[in-house]
């Protein structure tokens, strides 16, 4: 009988442990954006994070050398991306408000730009963070 017992508060706990330790997100909270696709994603809570840890590296988004004049640092990313003309290709815009599909970001990230390398050049962004990323922008690219 107490085995019995004892088995099932090591039951009960281990499922308490595991739900404890499971998370969802609702598109509002903390994020990197890149485990969870979320339909409403904010620029910095979801987006900045992508781009902290995937493009704003040493020697290429970031500070006085960033690559193309593309700074992605937190608190410049957005006013040097929605609304900005590419300085690699000038016929188009690094990020278009509701259409991540013509926007360069994406065409950059997705590998179908016509000049350059496919970004980012070190490491890799997820399926989900370039979802995430083409989800902000189809929502408008608000600075939230």
């Amino acid at each position: 009988m107490i085995k019995k017992v004892s088995l099932i508060i090591f039951a009960i706990t281990l499922l308490v442990v595991f739900y404890g330790c499971s998370s969802s997100s609702d598109g509002n909270g903390d994020d990197n954006g890149g485990d969870t696709v979320i339909q409403n994603p904010s620029f910095a809570n979801n987006i900045q994070t992508i781009f902290t840890s995937s493009c704003a590296l040493s020697n290429c988004h970031n500070g006085a050398s960033a690559q193309a004049g593309l700074v992605l640092d937190q608190g410049q990313a957005y006013a040097n991306l929605v609304n900005v003309v590419s300085t690699s290709e000038p016929n188009t815009t690094r990020v278009l408000p509701s259409d991540a599909d013509n926007s360069y970001l994406v065409i950059k990230l997705e590998g179908r730009q016509n000049v350059g390398a496919r970004m980012p050049l070190t490491g890799s962004i997820t399926s989900t963070q370039l979802q995430n990323i083409k989800n902000w922008i189809n929502n408008g690219a608000p600075d939230n």
